[in-house]
Order: structure tokens, then sequence, then C-alpha cells
């Protein structure tokens, strides 16, 4: 019979068992996450835009933040350089695919670094390590007979001895009728289609008529994972709600096979075991980023760490992207990475698309602005602080304001948190030695405690990809601590008790202090120069936000921190940007005109001074129509909707721009003059199929009418 354990014992036993519980859990708690970031690869086949900044930003800042609070954070990204429109781009400056993509690396690694995005390897898709983990991965899958082999009907041009690529075909929608639209989707009406369904297809390259021609290729076996998917896009925090409806939309419908080869001529790298076949550049882009970090993790001795990010679960992955490529990053990605022996991402982090001024970013209209247009003209701090006012984690777009941009710069960090430092430390603080107080006042005391109390708030928005309200909370702690400055009037207190001044110089620089390191994931700079002007022993970092400063600290001489944004600096950016893209459009013009010289095509030919020839008259058709309905548009307060009989047999519809000059109700059964060989424009209202001649400016806004016995259907002449 075993022997009764004392009471006492059984005691000891739980109170140890409770000990060993709370000290795991503190383990846990206290333990530093290790953390890989990505973002999408740029391509290597045109420069870093405004557009693309977005999403290194969002991503720069989050990592900064793990950085802050001491998490162990690697950011890798690459350039994506393969694929047919890098082999033509490079074709067409007269360089090697190999010499283009090192150039553009240059430049990209040289405009993203300009806005203080901090990468830890920027490498490129073409390298050994890429090549050898694509054939690695293909092998696997190959091994486990997730790839198929099937011929493929395609479009081939015999002048360029080249299979074309879905963009590098150009002919008439078959929905809409609208030209020179690409091979895979019609930018008027949003159709979607293959290149063989286009009507007059022509090769972008070089003009000619392609035909087809049938090849092999090979598929990856999406369908076989859809088991896989479903539960790893059920995952908590896989991917935002939003994206997860929109994937299991596309799960609940049937997966298509992915085709993963493409025919030589190709940059690219070639397939194993095939002939004249390379992997298609969605194949080897993603898995750049694995390369990347294995380039890394070798240059600086670290193996150990490759394997434990991309072989196991012990560790977190998350990928940056824009909802444009969720269906490679949230599908084909998880299931190559699955089949190929790899581990998936813990999350896929999507944001919304750019805008300017309400539209969509165009190069035709100089408003999809580069980076380095804009580096020549304003400060980087200027967009992290916009981008990150802006972002809550959410896949809504983000609205690029001029108007906002400036305010919100100029007022939440210029006249707000910077304002703090230039107002105390410019003058005041010289006429003080620069020297500190022995310690706080109470009342020092109690704005320290209200800005942290607020640090935990602030760090979990920065978690959760929540920006925007970090931004609202620090700048109301900046609210907070110039509202304590502004009572108390250190300035004038200077004059007649320094020591008063001294006191309130110390109590606003020590919540300035942890203003300035909640700010510091956002704006790096403006927080480095903060650490230098305070004379910290170390930079700002969540463990020494509690840190205050010892007795009679002395702080070093002002220097400038962040200057306003003036109008005339956005306006000759915006300037230099579109005098870029018309000397481009001309470039372009004139190669297009040598290129249908060289096909036998007829061009006209006009001067500088906007001399046409009548070749150039007969190309608008002119036409009488009448108006058959006219009406208000919700949400547009410029323009109205125009149905109109152009004697075609089927109305048109035209939004017209006349709003200020006419009522709909006096437009009924008017005679107008239109242009109806204009290819289709796709408004948010619907699709406009023309425009109406008109003279003069506002009110006088004044409709071209025939004189008499016009009918529609008239051709002007």
């Amino acid at each position: 019979m075993a022997k009764k354990q004392p009471p006492q014992t059984k005691c000891t036993e739980l109170v140890r068992t409770l000990i060993l519980q709370k000290n795991d859990q503190k383990e846990k708690k206290n333990k530093k996450r290790q953390i890989l970031v990505t973002s999408a690869l740029p391509y290597a086949n045109g420069p870093i835009h405004l557009g693309h900044l977005v999403e290194y930003i969002q991503a720069d800042i989050w990592v900064r933040y793990h950085k802050f609070i001491e998490n162990e954070i690697y950011y890798f990204c690459a350039d994506d350089t393969h694929g047919t429109p890098i082999m033509i781009a490079a074709r067409n400056q007269g360089i090697t695919p190999d010499e283009m993509v090192q150039k553009t690396h240059v430049e990209h690694y040289r405009d993203l670094s300009g806005f203080d995005v901090d990468f830890d390897n920027y490498y490129t898709t073409n390298s050994q390590e890429n090549k050898e983990l694509s054939e690695l991965i293909y092998g696997e899958l190959v091994k486990k007979g997730h790839i198929a082999r099937r011929p493929v009907r395609q479009l081939y041009c015999e002048k360029d001895q080249l299979f074309l690529p879905d963009r590098f075909v150009k002919g008439i929608c078959p929905e809409c009728g609208a030209e020179d639209q690409y091979g895979d989707s019609c930018e008027v009406c949003s159709a979607t289609y293959n290149p063989s369904e286009l009507k007059n297809p022509s090769c972008s390259i070089c003009g000619s008529s392609p035909i087809f021609r049938e090849s092999d290729h090979l598929f990856f076996k999406l369908s076989d994972f859809h088991s896989f998917l479903s539960k790893w896009l059920s995952d908590p925090g896989r991917v935002n709600p939003g994206v997860r409806k929109k994937m299991e939309e596309w799960l609940n419908s049937d997966l298509r096979d992915w085709d993963i080869s493409r025919d030589g001529p190709y940059f690219g790298f070639e397939i194993p075991g095939e002939k004249n076949k390379y992997f298609y550049v969605w194949l080897d882009a993603p898995i750049g980023y694995i390369a990347s970090a294995m380039n890394y993790f070798n240059k600086t001795g670290n193996k150990k760490l490759f394997d434990q990010f991309w072989k196991t679960e012990d560790s977190e992955v998350h990928h940056f992207i824009g909802k444009d490529i969720i269906y490679f990053h949230t599908l084909f990605w998880p299931a190559q990475l699955s089949g190929g022996g790899f581990r998936t991402p813990t999350s896929v982090r999507v944001h919304g698309f750019l805008t300017l001024n309400g539209e969509k970013m165009s190069k035709s209209r100089g408003t999809l602005i580069r980076a380095e247009t804009y580096l020549n003209h304003l400060d980087p701090s200027c967009l992290r602080f916009f981008y990150a006012s802006s972002l809550s984690g959410s896949l809504d777009d983000i609205d690029l304001s001029v108007t906002e941009f400036m305010t919100r710069y100029n007022s939440h960090i210029v006249g707000n948190i910077v304002n703090i430092f230039s107002r105390l430390c410019s003058g005041i603080s010289a006429k003080l030695d620069r020297t500190l107080s022995e310690s706080l006042s109470e009342e020092g005391k109690a704005l320290r405690k209200t800005l942290l109390d607020s640090v935990e708030s602030v760090l979990i928005a920065y978690e959760d990809l929540n920006y925007a309200k970090a931004v609202r909370e620090i700048t109301s702690l900046g609210d907070s601590i110039n509202k304590f400055l502004t009572d108390r009037e250190p300035w004038n207190a200077v004059k007649h008790d320094p020591e008063a001044a001294r006191q309130i110089l110390t109590d606003c620089l020590a919540s300035g202090r942890i203003l300035a390191g909640l700010l510091k994931p956002i704006l790096p700079v403006i927080a480095s120069g903060v650490e230098e002007l305070l004379n910290l022993p170390e930079p700002l970092l969540r463990k020494n936000l509690e840190w205050i400063f010892p007795p009679s600290h002395k702080i070093r001489e002002y220097r400038h921190l962040a200057a306003r944004v003036e109008e005339k600096a956005v306006s000759a950016m915006l300037d230099e940007e579109k005098e870029r893209i018309k000397s481009a459009a001309k470039k372009d013009e004139e190669k297009d005109e040598n290129k249908n010289k060289k096909h036998g095509k007829k061009m006209s030919e006009t001067s500088v001074d906007g001399i046409i020839t009548i070749e150039d008259l007969v190309r608008v058709d002119l036409c009488i129509g009448k108006i058959l309905e006219a009406g208000y548009i919700d949400g547009a307060d410029k323009l109205l909707r125009i149905v109109l009989d152009a004697g075609e047999g089927k109305p048109r519809q035209i939004f017209a721009g006349i709003r200020i000059a006419y009522k709909p109700e006096d437009l009924v059964g008017m005679l107008v003059v239109s242009v109806v060989n204009l290819a289709p424009r796709k408004m948010k209202f619907g699709i406009s199929e023309g425009m109406l001649l008109a003279a003069g400016e506002g009110e006088n806004l004044t409709l071209i009418t025939p004189h008499r016995n016009a009918k529609p259907g008239d051709r002007l002449k």
C-alpha cells in the first residue's frame, strides 16, 4: 500500500507547477519574435513611381516598428527581371537583357532607399540562387505529379520569330469594338478575353499581323491543392477578411491549371529536361523572396536561419502586396511552396491602389509620378507621413490629394511635433546654456504619464497596420505637449525667471522624447534628429521610453528637423513629370512613324507649328447627330448624359461636359456635330461613345449645330 503523501508536499508541488507555468508564460511573452518580411518585386522594365511606394513604405514602417520593440526582423526584396517585356525593352535600347536589369537594379534601389526604405537585402531574380531554387521546386512538383503537358494554340509573329504574350498583341475589342486594345483585356469596357478573340490583331512590336501556331506547354495542376488552399485560407490572420471572401469565390469555382512555361526566345531560366522552354516569369518571380533571403543569410554566415524561416513554422513570414496580385500570392504561391517542400507565409498583407486627386494615376496625363521626380523637389518624409496617415490595414484605395498632402504634413508634423523642438531648442535652450533642470516638476510628470499611458495603444495600431490610428494618437499627444508649452510661455519666462523656463524646457522635452520614439517607424530621419538634438545615450526604443534625463543633462545646438511643403515645389514636380511625359511621347511618335514607314504605311506629316495635312483631317469622322435624351448624372457636377442618334440604327451614349451651359430639357431634339470614331472611354458612370463639338468657355459654351437640311448620320465634308 502506497504511503500517503503529506498535505504540505502536495501543496508544495502545486505551487511549483504554478510557478513554472507562470515563468513559461512570462518567457513566451518576453521572447523575441523572428520575422521575415517581403514586398512584391518591382518589374525591371520601368522606374519606381509613387504608386509602388505605398507598399514599400507600408512594409518599411511595420519593419521599423518591430525593430523599435526589438523583435528579430529581416526585410527582403528583389527586382523581378524575367519575361518577354524585358527582352523587348532591352532590344529597343540596344543593350542585352542582363545589362538592362543591372542598370534598372541600381535605379530601383536608389529610388527606394531615397524614401528611407531600409532593406536587409535588395536582390535580383536573375541570380544563381533563384535558378537553383526554381529548379528544385519544379523538380519536386514533377516528382509528385503536379505538372501536366498539353498543346497550346498561340499567336506567333513571323517577323520577330516570337510567340506573343497577351500584352504584345493589340487589336479591336470583341465586346465593345474599341480599337488598340491589349490581348487580355479591354481598357474601355473591362472585358477579358483570349488574344485569339481580338479582331484585326497585330504585333505591338513591329505592327505585322501574327499567325497561329501550336506548342506544348507545361502546367501546374492547381486543382490538386484545392483542399489544402481551403484550409490554408481559413487560418486566422492569414489574409484580410475581404481577401478571404474573394479567394473563396475562386475556390468555389474550378481552379484552372496554371501555364508555367514559355517558348524561346525568352529571357529567363530554361526548364530542366526541356528543349527551348523557359519558366514563365510568375513561377520564378516569387521564388525571388526565398533567393534574396538565401543570398543574405549565406553572406552573413547565418545559413541555419534560412532553414528556420523557409523550412519550419517556428518563425514568421509576411508578404506585403497590392490587391492586383492576390490571385498569385494566395493561390498559386502557397500551393507552389507546399508542393515544393517549403513553408507557406504566415500572412499576406494586402493594400489598395493609389489615385491622384481622385483619379487613376495616368502616364499620359503626367500623373504617374516617378520617385526620382518627387525626390528632385520634395522631402521623402512628407510622403511617408501622408501614406501612414492614410493606411488603415484595409483594401481601400488611397487618394493622394495635393492639398491634403501639404496640409497634413505642414499642420501635424511641422506645425505640431517639430514645433515643440524648434520653439524650445532654437532659442530658449541657448539662453539656458542648453542645460536641463534637476528633475521633472509634478506637472511635467503628469504630462509624461499621459504619453506613456498611450504607448501600448499606438504600438497595437502599428502591429495591426492601422497607421492612420497611430498617427491620430501621436498628433493628439503632440497637441497636449504644445498646449502645455503655450500655457506656460517659456519665451516670456526666460526673460524674468530663467529657472522656471528651464523647468518648462525639461518637462516638455521629456515628453517630446517619447513622442519622437512613437513617430520613429514612420519618420526615422526626424526621430534620429531628435535623438541627436537631445544628446541621448541610446537610440529611441520601446525598452527605454521610460528613461528620464539625468540631472542637469545638456542637449545639443538645434539643427533643422523639417520644413513646410511649399505649393511651388509640388507644382514644379508635376510640371517636370508632364514635360518628361511629353518628351517621351514625342520620341514614341517618331519611333512609330519610322516603324510604319518601314512597313510601307503612309504617315501624315505634321509640322511643329500645328499645321496638318488633308490625310490628318480625314481621319476624324465628324457626323450630324440628334439628341434623343439628356439628363443629369448623380455625382457629376459638370457632365450631362446624352443619348445621340448618329444615323447608325443604335443610339450612342455620350457624357458631355456641358452642364454649366445647358439644361437637359433644352437639348432634346437638337441637331449637333459629334466625333464618332473616337475610342470609347470607360467612366465610372458608364461608357462614353463619342464627343460633341462646342466652342466657348463656362456659361458661354455653345454647341456646334448644322445650318440647314442636315439629318442624323450625315458626314461633314
